[in-house]
């Protein structure tokens, strides 16, 4: 078994997620495990190079993880031949260019979700990154996630029968930054920026959808901006133009109906700040970011509507808890070892800048169906 070091350039790591999720509990979680095992029993170690706008930011967090390598000059980055990813975190609205250099300085890329803020721009890199042979992957983080995963275990072994409908609901409150500090950046809340809930998170929706139940046909949806100004990151205040609300009917393959409420402004009254409910003719299940229960259709009780009468019934004790029955890894992690697979031994990974792309389709169509009153059919890309 022989340990070898690769590059990897990691643009966008003084936010929140490129930081917490990718750098912390991704890149460096796998070098403190001893590497990414390939398929031959080697291993291989990630060097971080840290690439951003703000060198005092840079330094600190290079400091606080004793990396050597950081700076602000992406171009010389991409000019180090030792460096073989780049991996761009940053806010959306920079994301294609920094992109483009990368695929043209000949790097294989690993983005963020959504790749680009238009379906132009997103099919553009995808033909950029096939045209110049380099390997591309966008982030699908949830397609890892324990609950997701226990989902996919019950619909791969037939569980539910002929699946009949998708309900999802994700969201909690964020606070304006007036009299409690927001958890999400401002530009969240910004269009011109690249801000907006539906961009954010129809992505999501779009690969949950095609890979746990059938390509999407169409969509309808309602954007709102609920909360009008907002505190920024200074103290100012701002004007949120941007949607923080979004209300989606999507029909899949298959005569499947998936609902979808996205939300920055709902307080939260589940188990988990996402879930979905799917019912089918055998069986229904809830699945969140962790956990996931079942109810079979032999054990499915028979209510009786009489609202005379007060609800005697407990329903969330009818349903049962799917095991572990393995142990899961941090998400985002998993799919960073995939991907690192991908580009030294081309192991499968299907999550490519076309699927990406087919991400951002989904959100620009969301925003037409609300500008324009009606459903949207989803053509194929």
């Amino acid at each position: 078994m022989s340990v070898r070091t690769i590059g990897v350039v990691m643009n966008g790591v003084t936010g929140r997620m490129g930081y917490r999720q990718h750098l912390v509990r991704s890149v460096l979680a796998i070098n403190e495990q001893g590497g990414v095992t390939l398929s031959d029993g080697d291993r291989v170690k990630l060097r971080p190079v840290l690439v951003g706008r703000n060198a005092d930011k840079l330094a600190d967090i290079a400091n606080k993880h004793g990396i050597s390598d950081f700076t602000t000059d992406l171009d010389a980055a991409l000019a180090d031949d030792d460096n073989l990813i780049y991996f761009d975190a940053q806010v959306t609205s920079a994301r294609v260019k920094a992109v483009l250099k990368a695929i043209e300085a000949g790097k294989h890329v690993y983005a963020e979700k959504p790749t680009a803020e238009s379906v132009q721009e997103a099919v553009a890199l995808a033909e950029a990154a096939t045209a110049k042979g380099v390997k591309n992957g966008v982030v699908q983080d949830k397609l890892f996630l324990p609950g997701l995963l226990k989902l996919k275990r019950l619909i791969d072994g037939g569980f539910f029968g002929r699946i009949l409908s998708v309900r999802g609901e994700f969201g909690y409150w964020v606070f304006e930054g007036d009299w409690q500090e927001a958890q999400r950046p401002s530009w969240n809340y910004r269009a011109q920026d690249g801000g907006g809930i539906v961009l954010d998170m129809f992505p999501h929706w779009h690969y949950v959808l095609e890979n746990l139940f059938g390509q999407v046909r169409s969509v309808y949806a309602k954007a709102v901006t609920h909360i009008p100004s907002r505190v920024d990151e200074r103290g100012r205040t701002y004007e949120a133009d941007a949607d923080d609300a979004a209300y989606g009917i999507f029909e899949l393959e298959g005569d499947v109906i998936a609902q979808i409420n996205s939300s920055w402004t709902v307080r939260v009254n589940r188990d988990e700040l996402v879930e979905f409910q799917v019912d089918g003719t055998h069986g229904s299940a809830v699945a969140g970011l962790r956990n996931c229960r079942f109810q079979h259709r032999a054990a499915t009780p028979k209510p009786v509507w009489n609202p005379d009468l007060p609800a005697t019934a407990r329903f969330r004790e009818d349903w049962q808890e799917v095991p572990d029955n393995a142990e899961f890894d941090n998400g985002f992690k998993v799919q960073w070892t995939e991907f690192v697979r991908h580009v030294l031994e081309d192991a499968p990974f299907p999550y490519d800048f076309a699927a990406g792309a087919r991400g951002v389709q989904l959100a620009e169509l969301g925003l037409r169906s609300n500008a324009e009153g009606r459903r949207i059919e989803v053509p194929q890309l």
